[in-house]
């Protein structure tokens, strides 16, 4: 699916280079996000030369706010998520945008979830459509619906991609991703 783009001035289609044929994270978020220099000296400054064993990445375009992206990285021991957001018109000056980073320890992820729908082809063979993954965490939710903690939950990071956005290889490399951290999640970190 296209997406326009909101910028200064101009809306054009967005068709979002493909990121999964790059294994690296520098190559990834330099050919997938807008601001690469950002999110990469905002990783770095956290993952210090750490390895990263795996990440995903997520571009779209939105009609209020404009361009919102993110990469999530694991380096065995953690969740480094990068988020950067345009400001909406006339809650800054024009191009201003927003970048965060959170930290998650691997220790509170309490389950990894990965939810994929499969179409079964004419010839049999089965393709996966659409895969959806959720990371839960055992810190709470900061507040329900209208700030009442009788409806807290748990805290969750959610990721997701079809074959129109993003494709058949962002599809497997995010299922990659949520095997990986998996397989993490429950050791002993060293």
């Amino acid at each position: 699916m296209n997406r326009p783009t909101f910028g200064p001035g101009n809306e054009l289609p967005s068709v979002f280079p493909d990121w999964s044929p790059y294994r690296d994270l520098d190559s990834a978020t330099r050919a997938y996000l807008r601001d690469p220099e950002i999110a990469l000296d905002a990783l770095g400054g956290v993952l210090q030369g750490a390895q990263v064993m795996t990440f995903t990445l997520e571009r779209f375009v939105n009609d209020v706010n404009g361009v919102w992206q993110e990469a999530v990285v694991c380096d065995g021991s953690r969740l480094i998520l990068w988020h950067g957001e345009d400001v909406p018109p006339g809650d800054g000056p024009a191009g201003a945008m927003t970048s965060s980073l959170r930290v998650v320890p691997l220790s509170t992820v309490t389950e990894v979830g990965c939810r994929r729908r499969l179409i079964r082809m004419d010839a049999g063979a089965v393709r996966v459509d659409t895969i959806d993954v959720y990371l839960l965490l055992s810190s709470m939710d900061e507040a329900g619906p209208g700030g009442e903690s009788a409806s807290a939950r748990h805290d969750a990071l959610r990721f997701s991609k079809t074959l129109d956005d993003g494709g058949a290889g962002q599809i497997a490399r995010l299922e990659e991703f949520a095997r990986v951290v998996a397989s993490v999640v429950g050791r002993p970190l060293l």
